[in-house]
């Protein structure tokens, strides 16, 4: 029997939430299911918030040091979910995934060094590349004739040269939902290694990895490997726990630890709220039979978004998710700009998604949707696809 119930969700309208206070400004429009950021509209799970409002029995909300016992309870959910150890001495506090980016671009590289991206990507992957003033080296991911993508390492290899300093990995990845596997990593892993490239490897997504795919840790590949990574993690998407603003770094080699805390000291990243200091730790601690029901309930409002465009095989394919709650939907059939495929599915279906040409040239004619959401929400999700791609289909 299930112990928790993802059928519906509690209104997050006239919250200040990303998501919906944006709709008018990025979509032209209120009246649009808000389906493009990642975060779940789904509820922070009880063992969280009840660990908030103990914390919140004491009055004083001063300057706090995240606690030993959170990173601890995160070491012990890494090893135990992902067969891979890190050390409290290789951890360290960040807000966001987004801002250990940036010091790990200053970290480790120069102006005018070359940083690679593998796109189609997370936006901030590029734009943080340029805004440093680096070169952005693309090597865009492989797409094979079953929709599934791949690394391209002829190219890869073909484009490094001695300024490339930098490779940004998004493993799980977002947004193609690929579960890279050990062999592919190691291909990786290799290539950078021989040329001195240091790998930030975002894991963010990593406990959302859907059987029988297994999420492999890049630093766990090799003692190589572990010399030449930084990993970001954290709970933000796992638990809907962005707004807590916390998740760390790992790095395991001492060089690579000393020139990421230059950086690090210099931004003065500090420790952030006392809130977000127990708000992990119980996530960590008390998380693991609500993170397994959770991916049992996005897999099945996956699946149904998978069964309707079946329907229309000829307009819309998806592609096969491995891990993430983030559909990757090829729409190229339809024949469509990018506007105007934008447009179809804000006025038509009444949607707002990512429109996939922000994340990369190579996401022209796709859309990304976000199915974290109540099982309710989520068949009125499918009502307005299927109405909106039937008219098409009818026109």
């Amino acid at each position: 029997m299930n112990k928790y119930d993802f059928s519906t969700s509690t209104c997050r309208e006239n919250t200040n939430a990303e998501k919906y206070a944006l709709r008018e400004k990025l979509f032209g429009t209120e009246d649009v299911e808000p389906l493009w950021v990642a975060d779940m509209d789904i509820d922070t799970p009880d063992f969280v918030l009840d660990a908030v409002k103990k914390r919140l029995e004491h009055p004083v909300m001063g300057y706090e040091e995240v606690p030993d016992s959170a990173f601890e309870a995160q070491i012990e959910w890494m090893k135990s979910r992902h067969k891979v150890e890190f050390k409290r001495d290789d951890m360290f506090y960040s807000h966001s995934v987004v801002a250990s980016i940036n010091a790990a671009i200053e970290a480790f590289t120069e102006k005018g060094d070359k940083v690679i991206v593998q796109t189609p990507v997370y936006p901030p992957f590029f734009h943080s590349v340029m805004e440093h003033e680096r070169e952005l080296l693309k090597n865009p991911l492989k797409q094979l004739d079953d929709g599934r993508y791949t690394f391209d390492i002829d190219d890869l290899r073909s484009k490094i040269d001695e300024r490339t300093k930098l490779l940004l990995l998004c493993s799980p990845h977002n947004p193609v939902g690929r579960v890279w596997t050990k062999e592919e990593l190691e291909e990786i892993s290799d290539i950078c290694y021989e040329n001195g490239i240091t790998v930030f490897s975002d894991e963010i997504h990593c406990d959302l990895v859907y059987a029988p795919n297994v999420h492999v840790p890049f630093a766990s590949l090799s003692k190589k490997a572990r010399d030449i990574t930084v990993t970001a993690i954290g709970v933000g998407k796992t638990f809907n726990m962005a707004g807590f603003a916390i998740s760390t770094v790992a790095i395991a080699n001492e060089n690579l630890r000393d020139k990421f805390l230059k950086v690090y000291k210099r931004i003065h990243f500090a420790h952030g709220s006392s809130l977000s200091h127990v708000a992990f730790e119980s996530a960590y601690k008390n998380g693991h039979k609500w993170v397994d029901e959770l991916k049992i309930h996005l897999l099945k409002n996956y699946n149904m978004l998978k069964e309707l465009c079946e329907k229309y095989p000829h307009l819309i394919k998806i592609t096969q998710i491995e891990a993430t709650y983030l559909a990757w939907l090829d729409c190229r059939a339809m024949n469509l700009r990018d506007k105007e495929l934008r447009d179809f599915f804000v006025k038509e279906a009444k949607m707002g998604l990512s429109a996939g040409i922000s994340f990369g040239r190579e996401g022209s004619g796709f859309m990304r949707l976000n199915f974290a959401i109540s099982s309710s929400r989520m068949l009125d999700v499918i009502k307005k696809l299927d109405n909106a791609l039937w008219l098409k289909y009818h026109k």
